[in-house]
């Protein structure tokens, strides 16, 4: 049997698509390991839920709750797991202590900085060190994986993110999305808001949107963003409306670079690496807290990109799909 293993709601959101595309092919049970826990009123079907004992370091206590939970891999012949967190490097290392397959859907990114982002870049090094079939989103990425001269099979299957987006319509409206909540950039969040801010006072005939992240080192800086519409997290459908009819986009998020290019905007990205770097001066655009208004005055009159989504076509999963029932044999 299969166990495909998640926690947050990006990491359901790329899965999603593979489980719709394997059932009835192959027997799956699925792992929740408990980080955006109001994920599971959305999701049908059984589920078994992972216990997180917390301690002083969250990050230590994902690891060491999945480490030695022979439950969770009773009767389990190979894992999926999706992109980078530390429940991912957590489930995968205890597959590959049992010598159990190990599947890694988004495989081969890469910023080459251990700590930006912090802890994934680390988190999918060790996967890619352990996974036996590598789903990579391009051509990049798989290059950079035979350059690591990884063990296991890679695939270029496209980010499988986009096969929830085929059919919605783009438009241009005068609003500008926004989400900010990276790890590294929470020592620094208020001096980000308080230039996200400026620019929406100065710039008042767009509104700016932020869906707030609802992480205490974000939610404490809120009363700095007075000129922006700020509203709770929300629901990835209701999200995905918002930034397919935005005008412009500011994130620090990974798999908004491959929506809001899917959907042809262009998107200013606070960070100081990213690992998504085919879309790079056409689609997205790194911007330090000195550069990004400056970047954003470019753009918000040059906001329409050039060329193709270099992420994918929308049609991953049933490329998985087929990857899977040929590799895994159940």
């Amino acid at each position: 049997m299969l166990l495909i293993s998640f926690g947050t709601r990006p990491e359901y959101i790329k899965l999603k698509p593979v489980i719709e595309s394997i059932k009835g092919k192959i027997p799956y049970k699925l792992l929740f390991t408990g980080q955006h826990v109001d994920l599971l009123s959305e999701i049908d079907g059984d589920i078994q839920e992972l216990e997180i004992e917390n301690g002083n370091n969250r990050l230590d206590s994902i690891v060491q709750s999945v480490m030695n939970n022979e439950d969770i891999f009773t009767d389990i012949s190979a894992v999926l797991v999706q992109g980078d967190t530390t429940s991912v490097f957590a489930v995968a290392l205890a597959a590959f202590h049992r010598k159990i397959k190990i599947v890694h859907l988004e495989a081969g990114l890469r910023t080459w900085n251990k700590y930006h982002p912090y802890p994934e870049e680390f988190n999918r090094c060790a996967v890619s060190r352990m996974a036996d079939i590598h789903l990579c989103p391009t051509v990049n990425s798989a290059s950079n994986l035979e350059n690591e001269r990884v063990d296991g099979k890679i695939h270029v299957v496209g980010n499988t993110v986009l096969d929830n987006l085929v059919g919605i319509p783009t438009l241009y409206d005068k609003h500008i999305i926004v989400t900010m909540h990276r790890r590294e950039n929470h020592g620094n969040m208020d001096t980000w808001f308080k230039k996200i801010n400026n620019l929406a006072k100065e710039y008042d005939e767009y509104e700016f949107i932020i869906p707030l992240h609802p992480n205490p080192n974000v939610q404490k800086h809120r009363h700095l963003l007075t000129n922006l519409t700020v509203v709770d997290s929300m629901e990835h459908a209701s999200f995905i409306k918002k930034l397919a009819s935005s005008h412009l986009v500011i994130t620090d998020s990974g798999g908004i670079q491959e929506e809001s290019s899917f959907f042809k905007k262009k998107c200013i990205v606070c960070r100081e690496h990213t690992e998504r770097g085919e879309g790079l001066e056409v689609f997205s655009f790194l911007a330090s807290e000195e550069t990004m208004e400056g970047i954003f005055r470019d753009l918000v009159e040059d906001n329409i990109p050039s060329g193709d989504c270099p992420y994918g076509d929308g049609k991953s999963a049933e490329r998985i799909a087929k990857i899977l029932i040929e590799e895994l044999k159940f």
